[in-house]
C-alpha cells in the first residue's frame, strides 16, 4: 500500500504563491492533488498520469496552478500561483496503484483512490 505525506501549505494573500508537495513511498501511475472547504464536497485540483507526465487540472485552477512530478515520479508538486481566497481548502494527496490509463477519466473522482494524505491547509486571505 502506498502512503502519502503532504507539506507545503501555509497563508497567503489574494495574488500570492504556495507550492504543495506530497511524497509517496512508491511510484503509483495516477496521481492527484483534491481540496476540501467546509461545507463543500472534496473537488478534483489536479492530476498526474506518470508514464507520459500528462497533466490534468480543474477549469478553476486552469493557468494558475500547475502540477509536476520529481524524484523517480514518488513526488507530486502542486504550485498554486495567483491565489483567490476561494482557493482557500484542505488540500489533498491522493494515488492508487490500481489507476493506470484509466487516469484521464479518474483523476478527479475521489471515489477512485484508495490513499490520501492527511491533508494540508491552505488559506488565502483578501
Amino acid at each position: 500500500q502506498v502512503q502519502l505525506v503532504e507539506s507545503g501549505g501555509g497563508s497567503a494573500q489574494t495574488g500570492g504563491s504556495l507550492t504543495l508537495v506530497c511524497e509517496a513511498t512508491r511510484y503509483t501511475p495516477c496521481m492527484s492533488w483534491f481540496r476540501q472547504s467546509p461545507g463543500k464536497e472534496r473537488e478534483g485540483v489536479a492530476g498526474i498520469y506518470s508514464p507520459f507526465g500528462n497533466p490534468y487540472l480543474a477549469d478553476s485552477v486552469l493557468g494558475r496552478f500547475t502540477v509536476s512530478l520529481g524524484n523517480r515520479k514518488r513526488r507530486l508538486t502542486l504550485q498554486l500561483n495567483s491565489l483567490k481566497p476561494e482557493d482557500t481548502a484542505m488540500y489533498y494527496c491522493a494515488a492508487d496503484p490500481r489507476l493506470d490509463d484509466t487516469c484521464y477519466t479518474e483523476w478527479n473522482t475521489p471515489g477512485s483512490f484508495r490513499a490520501w494524505g492527511r491533508g494540508t491547509q491552505v488559506t488565502v486571505s483578501s
